[in-house]
């Protein structure tokens, strides 16, 4: 998206913005159509794709917003029903790239959190469709468009005063002259895997979690090994003394780390320089024994939040020793860390698959 804004292509970008009943996608999946007609993400697994690019191709034309739903639930004449899995209704909403999105794009790349506001239908003609406001550490610009009402900004905040971070609901706002449905968005930077180590085995757990939306990192201790093409999927890949590793963390509070130098020593200090900053979650590959001797050699005891956020040994109980076996519990753990989640069985678990937002 950051890369058609720089270059002043001309592209649409598809929104879901509500979800009744089961989707594929939940609210806050984007897809973006550039104007070849290729497709960068997806709102759905496949099924409305086509359907989206035909009203991006519109938006694309006349440059306005559109809101499109799409009932994919079983009926008998419904054309959307005709088993496809979903069986929800799917609220889709297109938009020009302009302007608007490069100040949330900003944010993201400073690492800060940033909250999009933008009007999916209205009744009050004072508020038009697209208008958008951007909030973060200040109220940022948004081109073009015009800026939502504060009346209508505060009641959304109200609304969603006890939702998670990351939140992603439309919520309709009665106003004065009419009611405006608004899409609340809050955009997370991306979280990043930072793998400190050199050894061939950084590879899968690298290429896995690159693929399930991780920024990763390749830290080592050997100043030989810190060569970007022995790890492809690396986004970046440095050298560093084990002591400093905390220094090499961006964004803690948005950092996983796997220690997998394999070296006894060069573990110990990087692991003792990260539990120094916010990073919500430490794993160490090895058996239990070796992380107690690391324990033990170590001046700091560890506080009961750190024990809360260390994994040793690091990954989920998936069975399989193999190096794409141990790359899956890894990166299987770590993502259900950062969804806050303990990495169950779906079919154990009781309510949706996907948690709804609380709305006041």
């Amino acid at each position: 998206m950051g890369r058609l804004l720089d270059t002043e292509t001309d592209a649409v970008v598809a929104t879901v913005v509500n979800v009744e009943g089961s989707g594929y996608r939940r609210p806050g999946a984007r897809m973006v159509i550039n104007s070849d007609g290729e497709r960068q993400g997806a709102v759905t697994a496949g099924c409305l794709e086509d359907a989206v690019a035909d009203t991006a191709t519109k938006t694309a034309s006349d440059g306005t917003p559109r809101l499109s739903s799409y009932d994919l639930r079983d009926g008998d004449d419904d054309v959307w029903g005709l088993g496809l899995g979903c069986n929800g209704v799917i609220d889709v909403f297109v938009e020009p790239l302009d302007a608007s999105f490069r100040a949330p794009l900003e944010g993201i790349r400073a690492k800060r959190p940033v909250t999009v506001l933008t009007a999916t239908a209205s009744s009050d003609p004072s508020i038009e469709v697209g208008d958008r406001t951007v909030r973060g550490r200040e109220s940022a610009p948004t081109g073009e468009r015009e800026r939502l009402p504060e009346r209508v900004v505060t009641a959304v905040a109200d609304e969603l005063a006890d939702a998670d971070r990351g939140v992603a609901a439309t919520v309709t706002i009665d106003t004065a002259d009419g009611e405006v449905c608004v899409f609340a968005n809050e955009l997370l930077p991306i979280p990043e895997l930072v793998l400190f180590g050199g050894q061939e085995d950084v590879n899968p757990i690298a290429s896995l979690a690159a693929r399930a939306g991780f920024r990763v990192r390749v830290v080592t201790a050997r100043g030989e090994h810190a060569d970007p093409e022995r790890f492809p999927a690396a986004s970046e890949v440095r050298s560093a003394r084990p002591p400093d590793l905390a220094d090499h963390l961006s964004a803690p509070e948005y950092s996983y780390v796997v220690l997998m130098s394999h070296n006894f020593l060069d573990d110990r200090l990087a692991f003792e320089s990260v539990l120094q900053t916010d990073v919500p979650y430490i794993g160490l590959m090895g058996p239990r024994k070796r992380f107690q001797e690391i324990r033990e050699s170590m001046d700091r005891t560890l506080t009961p939040r750190d024990a809360g956020r260390v994994a040793a040994p690091s990954g989920l109980d998936l069975g399989g020793d193999g190096p794409s076996a141990i790359g899956f519990s890894i990166v299987s753990e770590v993502l259900a860390v950062h969804n806050d989640r303990d990495g169950g069985r779906l079919v154990e678990r009781d309510g949706p698959i996907h948690e709804r937002p609380e709305i006041a």
